[in-house]
């Protein structure tokens, strides 16, 4: 069985490309300390493959992070995925979610797709939170943002999260008859197959009077990106009166990270040394300026 993998595809014959992903022990690992019900644990394992198949389009070291956020009971859902398939997320509602089109899950909403390289400034695509699913939405962020057709199929259970993507190459826009034959062929998938399958027997399944070329598998795992410096660093921002607030009030700052539920903790001396340090990089910045 193939799991917690990425593969690449290509249409030899016709200007399309393919990815598969399948998340196992990575998808139980992000989705460890994030709660709700089945609904809420299928969309986040859908998000998850969403952010691996898309991250995998970028040509650069960075990440992918797709943001659905509604005023609905489902009110926020991250996925973010890192050019070397590392991925996290979570999930944020106000009870219980019910199964249905995203507009009655999330309510008013959107969906926010931020595209972050690791030396360059980051920038976004946002897109109304609407249609049947996740899929149908990023559906619409390709034609609306990047102008290309593009297709993906996502499914994810207690066990298994999987996806698939076929887009259009930007040189072959215009072999419309080419990209609909494949769509269609690939719109016979179900989820059991998706999630079930590994990737040579699904694409033999579906295509299999095509010459397809299938790439290399690329490992995914669950990785959380928090770490103590990045946690000083948003303290910093807060200034001294704010940190000294919540000293008196609790007798240490305490930040929980989101993604993976590690507790950072920092005490009086913890928070005198982290304004001490901010003031020093302050006057070696002043002195090298004059």
């Amino acid at each position: 069985m193939e799991e917690d993998i990425l593969r690449r595809f290509i249409f030899e014959e016709f200007g399309v490309r393919g990815e598969w992903v399948k998340l196992s022990n990575s998808w139980q690992n992000a989705k460890f300390n994030q709660h709700g019900n089945a609904i809420v644990q299928e969309t986040l394992g859908q998000a998850l493959a969403a952010a691996v198949l898309l991250s995998a389009t970028i040509k650069f070291k960075g990440s992918v992070i797709m943001q659905a956020q509604g005023d609905g009971v489902f009110r926020t859902l991250v996925a973010q995925a890192t050019h070397d398939r590392k991925i996290r997320g979570l999930v944020r509602h106000t009870g219980e979610v019910q199964s249905g089109h995203l507009e009655s899950m999330f309510g008013e909403g959107r969906l926010v797709l931020t595209i972050r390289p690791d030396n360059a400034d980051p920038y976004q695509g946002i897109v109304p939170l609407k249609g049947a699913n996740l899929a149908v939405a990023l559906q619409t962020y390709f034609v609306q943002s990047e102008q290309l057709d593009t297709r993906l199929w996502l499914f994810a259970n207690e066990q298994v999260a999987a996806g698939l993507l076929l887009q259009e190459l930007p040189e072959h826009k215009d072999f419309k008859t080419d990209w609909e034959r494949i769509v269609i062929l690939a719109d016979t998938l179900t989820a059991p197959e998706l999630l079930n399958l590994d990737c040579e027997p699904l694409l033999h399944r579906l295509f299999h009077e095509e010459k397809v070329r299938l790439f290399d598998a690329e490992p995914v795992r669950f990785e959380c990106s928090c770490s103590k410096q990045k946690i000083e660093y948003a303290l910093r921002t807060l200034g001294p009166q704010e940190l000294e607030h919540l000293l008196e009030a609790k007798g240490a700052v305490e930040v929980g990270c989101e993604f993976c539920n590690k507790q950072y903790r920092f005490d009086r001396i913890d928070v005198q040394k982290l304004l001490a340090d901010k003031l020093s990089a302050y006057r070696v910045d002043t002195d090298t300026q004059h």
